[in-house]
């Protein structure tokens, strides 16, 4: 499904390259974490996935389904199944959650040559999606993130995905600023996602996450590039030693 090859990139803006020959490949059904310290890259890499276009290419490519995925805009992307669940969502003042997930959806759904969702069925699908993830429907009637607590946004960031169905969906540090109770939620409703269809590639600092979102494959990414990939038990060896080895490797 994804294919990363040798892929470097920089900040546009100074130049300063993150990544330095990123080599990646992961299969339809797979769920795929990256670990790796502060600055190792990990964060750059699912906003060039995304279409972010602070970030310039130098080298490499990535295939989505066989397509360059880096020659399609943002919403492009984002119409053929790409899906970037952010660190830190943001507040969208003035936009109702509810006008703006039916406003995402039937976008899509246009881009795909498909009719748009009727109300009654909209509205269906969400309230069903959003029981799961303990989403009231005054969160709905909210603006988009404005006066959410953290789990809150995340919440509603799974809601988005659960409703957009994407095909690949990268989380980026999804267990940042939740407790232990908005974690299992979020990760169930991470979890109710996965099908042979659908990869995802999971972005943490920690084991924590990766106890409730089991992946198949876990990588070690340093110093703009991955150096080290294993099974689900690589994170937890990882919590016990940290990443000073990983890090002198990469720097070698």
């Amino acid at each position: 499904m994804l294919e990363i090859k040798n892929l470097h990139a920089r900040i546009a803006e100074d130049g300063k390259e993150i990544l330095r020959g990123v080599n990646l490949t992961v299969n339809a059904g797979e769920v795929h974490a990256i670990m790796g310290p502060n600055g190792s890259g990990k964060s750059t890499l699912s906003y060039i996935l995304a279409g972010k276009d602070d970030y310039e290419i130098t080298e490499g490519e990535i295939l989505f389904n066989g397509e360059n995925l880096l020659e399609l805009g943002p919403d492009e992307r984002a119409a053929a199944g790409v899906f970037l669940a952010f660190q830190y969502p943001i507040e969208i003042p003035g936009v109702a959650t509810m006008e703006f997930l039916k406003t995402a959806m039937n976008a899509q759904r246009r881009a795909r040559g498909e009719t748009e969702m009727t109300i009654p069925a909209f509205m269906k699908a969400v309230k069903e999606k959003a029981a799961d993830l303990k989403v009231s429907m005054d969160m709905l009637k909210r603006p988009l993130n404005v006066g959410f607590s953290g789990g809150e946004k995340k919440r509603a960031e799974i809601l988005q995905m659960s409703l957009l169905e994407p095909k690949l969906c990268v989380l980026d540090e999804t267990d940042s600023g939740l407790d232990i109770d908005a974690l299992r939620i979020v990760s169930e409703g991470v979890n109710k996602l996965r099908s042979p269809e659908r990869s995802m590639i999971v972005i943490t600092h920690y084991q924590r996450l990766l106890d409730h979102i089991v992946p198949d494959v876990v990588h070690v990414m340093s110093r703009g590039r991955i150096v080290k990939t294993g099974g689900a038990d690589l994170a937890l060896e990882l919590e016990k030693s940290g990443y000073a080895d990983y890090v002198e490797d990469a720097a070698a």
